[in-house]
């Protein structure tokens, strides 16, 4: 979601934002602003799109000023415009914004009755007309911060400059991230390490009701009630080389091919743990009746994957949902349980709010999160790092399958915690994981200039429909979900099952069908939905393995062969041919592959 960063410095701010905006381009916006403060007067320049527009405006209207804060807006209320661009002007207070003010259109009848004028459509602007009417009525900075944030109810990260205290940012925490960097006489203030990367990687980290005055020398750090607190300082690991796509066109491009990499990474982490009944700190699985899962997105399609293993391999019952749904359906949650929450940037606001639920039952709480710095990870019991890298492009990929190689560690773990797999059976299922990257990188090799010829006929529909069973059904799902994503082509993922249940009325001689098989225990089952489909004229493109593809009789548009693997790891390679199926359809399509209209790459609001 929208990107916030701030710097109290020695010298001019603006180009320095725009580099740490730049670094927050991941999240996804549609545009962008920064304010500083010259010979004690407020001035912003903003502008519509992509930062390379508010780059051109800054050099035609240079800003000088040694404290600012700058922003990077994903609409939520009002349309993408320059007007509705932060940040916000009011009466000597400038306002960047991250997340939702949930009682905006109460407190905007309430200023309007009171003669504030509002200039855009946001809910952000009331925060800057609260603070000018505390203002007007005697209160110091600090004072109207205070009684701000007792007025204002929803998720925010907000950074607030006044323009008669020019060497100092003001900002404060409810929900969406927010971290203070430490620098050498210098301040920094950013919505993730990533931002801060730049310039320091000694980071304290905001909590949900914090608030902070941020000076060249330091920060003085409150809670709701305005008493100082103390938060500890934390060294980031985060790259400051991140915008570095190598010899790839796209970040997503990169993302996919370093996968046999990233996965042999986390597996070194895992596979050599999982062979003691101890593996898991915090969650004994040996002991815990079920399992509940909560996710978004993708991630929640990893989570879907996670739970055929758990009941197959650990005959363990999991309870799961997505995250916007599970915290609301007042699940009846037994406090021995527990639960794994799943996030690649480790903020998305509605699982944290699942998290929450969970925690709130006494459950104890497993995190599989990319960021290890984050929020879910530092409310977590225990943390599972899924380690791979940072992911820059907005669609997931290799997060995905790094989600997925930790869960079939984890499960493995929990079935020998548990008893319920014989030990050879056990170590041939490591075995199939620690084989895991090397054929990654087989098929990566191998199947481009099939994907290539394939996605350039996909580029010609308007829709496709993904098929699978078992644990390619949600890997279908995903499929769809890539697809629609990047290339903004319709596509929708069922369970192969479910095809004569209302999808079948769509199929015709223009209707690609993807169907993912591997020849496992349910392939008889898929070849059935795929002769229906045949007789209907559809156009079937077929994702199998070696075996599958010998003893499939029906004719299709393509069959795309894979190799031959183990079950519990198919789920990771046949994925592949689903990344790059629609990498390659958005190429042809022409669309923004990294940074796909509409959408963030950290929701962080509900």
């Amino acid at each position: 979601m929208c990107g916030i960063v701030g710097i109290v410095g020695q010298q001019p701010v603006s180009d320095r934002l725009i580099g740490a905006l730049k670094g927050l381009e991941y999240r996804g916006y549609d545009s962008a602003g920064v304010a500083t403060i010259i010979e004690g007067a407020l001035h912003r320049r903003r502008a519509e799109g992509k930062l390379v527009n508010l780059e051109r405006r800054l050099k035609e209207e240079p800003l000088s000023g040694n404290v600012g804060i700058g922003h990077t807006r994903w609409a939520t209320h009002g349309a993408s415009t320059e007007r509705n661009a932060h940040p916000h002007f009011s009466d000597g207070v400038a306002v960047v914004h991250n997340g939702i003010i949930e009682n905006f259109t109460e407190l905007k009848d309430e200023l309007a009755a009171d003669g504030a004028e509002f200039q855009t459509d946001t809910d952000t602007e009331v925060v800057g007309h609260l603070l000018t009417r505390y203002r007007r009525e005697g209160m110091r900075p600090q004072e109207a911060t205070r009684a701000m944030l007792k007025r204002v109810k929803g998720a925010y990260a907000l950074a607030i400059l006044f323009e008669d205290e020019p060497s100092t940012i003001t900002a404060a925490r409810n929900g969406p991230p927010l971290a203070i960097g430490h620098g050498d006489g210098e301040m920094f203030l950013g919505s993730d390490a990533i931002a801060l990367a730049p310039f320091t990687n000694e980071i304290t980290y905001l909590i949900d009701g914090d608030w902070a005055v941020v000076g060249n020398s330091g920060a003085h750090i409150f809670d709701i009630d305005g008493h100082p607190v103390e938060r500890p300082r934390h060294i980031s690991t985060a790259a400051a080389d991140l915008a570095n796509k190598g010899n790839h066109r796209h970040f997503m491009e990169k993302e996919i091919y370093e996968q046999p990499e990233v996965i042999a990474h986390a597996l070194r982490h895992y596979i050599n743990i999982i062979d003691s009944r101890d593996m898991v700190p915090g969650i004994d699985f040996a002991k815990v009746p079920s399992l509940a899962i909560s996710a978004c997105g993708t991630a929640y399609f990893a989570g879907l994957i996670g739970k055929y293993w758990f009941e197959r391999y650990a005959r363990l019952t999991v309870e799961i949902d997505v995250a916007s749904e599970f915290r609301y359906r007042e699940i009846p949650l037994p406090p021995q349980s527990a639960a794994l929450v799943i996030s690649q940037s480790g903020e998305t606001a509605d699982t944290l709010a699942s998290l929450r639920y969970c925690k709130e039952r006494g459950l104890k709480i497993g995190a599989i999160v990319n960021a290890c710095e984050s929020t879910i990870a530092r409310e977590a019991d225990t943390v599972f790092p899924i380690l791979a890298g940072p992911e820059i492009g907005v669609a997931s990929t290799k997060a995905f399958t790094c989600q997925l190689a930790v869960l079939a560690a984890l499960a493995i773990g929990a079935a020998r915690a548990r008893g319920t797999v014989p030990e050879d059976e056990l170590q041939a299922l490591v075995r199939s994981l620690a084989e895991l990257p090397r054929v990654m990188g087989h098929v990566l090799e191998s199947i481009q200039p099939e994907i290539e010829f394939l996605s350039r006929e996909l580029s010609k529909c308007r829709d496709v429909l993904y098929l699978g069973r078992g644990t390619s059904f949600p890997l279908a799902m995903e499929g769809a979900l890539k697809l629609k994503e990047i290339s903004y082509i319709h596509a929708e993922g069922y369970a192969a099952g479910e095809l004569k249940h209302g999808p079948i009325a769509l199929i015709d001689e223009n209707m690609p069908v993807i169907v993912i098989a591997p020849h496992d225990r349910l392939f008889d089952k898929t070849v059935s939905n795929m002769q229906e489909v045949a007789a209907r004229g559809g156009r079937i493109i077929l994702i199998t393995d070696e075996k599958g593809a010998a003893v499939s009789k029906l004719e299709t548009m393509h069959t795309l062969v894979l190799p031959v693997v183990d079950e519990i790891i198919a789920p990771m390679i046949f994925s592949l041919p689903m990344q790059l199926l629609a990498y390659h359809t958005a190429l042809f399509m022409g669309t923004d592959v990294d940074q796909p209209r509409n959408l963030a790459k950290s929701v962080t609001v509900e």
